[in-house]
C-alpha cells in the first residue's frame, strides 16, 4: 500500500454524498479541505471523531479549511449517522474502496494485537488551486478517534 506524503498530488475524486449526489474534490477549487477518512458509521470511535469535526467545524473553516469525511458505508448508512448525530459536514460514501485504497487508507492494521485489513484512520490536508488539482501539505496515518481534532486544531493553530 502506498502512502501519500506532503507535496504528492491528492488522488482525484467524485463519491456520492449522504444524499447520493456525486462531490469532487474539484468541487473545493480555490480552498482547503481537511479530507478524513473512518472505518464504520456510527461505531464508537467514528461517532466520536465525527462529533469532534463537527463541533470544530467553524474554526476549521475560520482557517479556510472545508471537512470531509469519507468511509466505506453505503450513503443511505451515513445520512442516518449524519441525522442521528447532528453532524454539520459532508460525508461521503466510498463503498468500493477506490478512494480509500488512493489514499493509502486501507490496508494492513493492528487492531487488538491482531493484524488485520481495513480502514485505515488517516487524515490529509489539501490544498485545491483554482483548476480543482489537489496537493497533499499534511498526511496523517494511523491516527486516534479520540483527541485526533483537538490535536489537528493545535498543529494548525486554530
Amino acid at each position: 500500500m502506498a502512502r501519500l506524503e506532503s507535496g504528492d498530488t491528492a488522488p482525484a475524486f467524485t463519491l456520492p454524498d449522504t444524499n447520493a449526489e456525486p462531490v469532487s474534490l474539484a468541487d473545493f477549487a480555490g480552498s482547503k479541505v481537511v479530507l478524513y477518512f473512518f472505518p464504520a458509521a456510527m461505531t464508537p470511535g467514528c461517532t466520536i471523531e465525527a462529533k469532534d469535526f463537527s463541533e470544530a467545524v467553524d474554526q476549521f473553516a475560520g482557517a479556510g479549511y472545508q471537512v470531509v469525511g469519507v468511509s466505506p458505508d453505503a450513503p443511505t448508512k451515513l445520512a442516518k449517522f449524519r441525522d442521528k448525530e447532528q453532524l454539520t459536514f459532508p460525508l461521503l460514501g466510498d463503498p468500493d474502496r477506490e478512494v480509500l485504497d488512493a489514499y493509502g487508507a486501507y490496508g494492513s492494521k493492528m487492531l487488538y494485537g491482531k493484524e488485520v485489513t481495513g480502514v485505515i484512520r488517516s487524515t490529509f490536508l489539501i490544498d485545491v488551486d483554482a483548476a480543482g488539482v489537489g496537493t497533499i501539505t499534511e498526511p496523517q496515518y494511523n491516527v486516534r478517534a479520540t483527541g485526533h481534532v483537538a490535536k489537528l486544531t493545535k498543529q494548525l493553530g486554530i
